[in-house]
């Protein structure tokens, strides 16, 4: 028996012997934990401005009085009273008693490929010109139809050195004129109605014609380039005086009681589109465009 007992009484003395801080308690909890529930963030919704529509206040548009008539010589920038609208017309009036009308060529005598070219610009330093406007239709070198024929022109033209251009090909010619003289200046409907007197100061001829003795003398073009809208040229004479002008976003149609409006009695149309310039005032008022074989400038007679 006690055999038996010895073993379980060693381990006892054994247990007894340690460190009973080195014994540590397993204490149940008396109570269970509270929980605390994380409480639901509602989320705060900024509330967005309300947006009043402003209607915004148009400028002003600035509609320029219809004045018909030029007042007096020199530039003028007008709004004429047409038959189909008011048309914007930059213009240059100059009395014909003080001022001489002449053309200019860059080419000395008649060019057919190749023709050299000059901005409206140097045409007027050159002649020491107070006005000026781009001259007659011509083939310009950037045209791939004008391969062979650069900047040449095949109309009758007078310049001012009193050499006249493409004289043979335009014995028979239909296409309109102009002619300036001292103290005047005519206006033909066919070429053919002009000889080649070199008493004159200059001549060109051109198309379209828009006015002969205060009547439309346009009769109409299959060419949309006259037919369209656009800047149109124009070179006039009436009551002793010559007027050099374009006509904005007007189509060929427009032009002739526009300028009838403005009191002018004869006018031919000039080349247009990228060779429109006009000149006054020391400066470009349309233009430059491209470079040109001739150009109409007024000088001091």
């Amino acid at each position: 028996m006690i055999t038996k007992i010895a073993p379980l009484i060693a381990v006892i003395v054994t247990l007894l012997s340690l460190n009973i801080n080195q014994v540590k308690p397993y204490l149940f909890p008396l109570t269970e934990p509270s929980v605390t529930p994380t409480p639901t963030v509602e989320p705060t919704t900024t509330p967005l401005p309300t947006i009043i529509p402003v209607t915004p206040t148009p400028k002003p548009t600035t509609i320029p009085a219809v004045q018909n008539t030029p007042a007096g010589a020199g530039y003028q920038r007008l709004a004429v009273q047409g038959d189909s609208g008011v048309f914007a017309v930059e213009v240059v009036v100059a009395d014909l008693a003080s001022t001489k009308v002449i053309v200019d060529t860059a080419s000395l005598s008649d060019c057919k490929d190749n023709c050299p070219v000059l901005s409206l610009g140097d045409y007027v330093g050159r002649n020491g010109a107070f006005a000026g406007l781009n001259g007659s239709f011509f083939c310009p070198s950037t045209y791939p139809s004008c391969a062979g024929k650069a900047n040449s022109f095949d109309t009758l033209l007078m310049n001012k050195d009193k050499a006249y251009f493409n004289s043979d090909n335009n014995i028979y010619s239909t296409v309109p004129a102009v002619i300036f003289s001292p103290g005047s200046v005519r206006f033909v409907s066919q070429s053919l109605e002009w000889g080649r007197d070199t008493g004159i100061d200059s001549m060109l001829a051109n198309y379209p014609l828009y006015l002969i003795g205060g009547n439309s003398a346009f009769a109409g073009s299959g060419d949309e380039k006259i037919t369209a809208k656009g800047a149109r040229t124009f070179v006039g004479g009436g009551s002793g005086k010559v007027y050099l002008g374009v006509v904005l976003n007007a189509s060929a149609s427009d032009v002739p009681a526009v300028l009838k409006k403005m009191g002018i009695q004869d006018a031919l149309g000039m080349d247009q589109g990228g060779s429109t310039a006009l000149w006054a005032n020391g400066r470009y008022i349309m233009g430059p465009g491209r470079g040109l074989p001739s150009a109409i400038l007024f000088v001091k007679r």
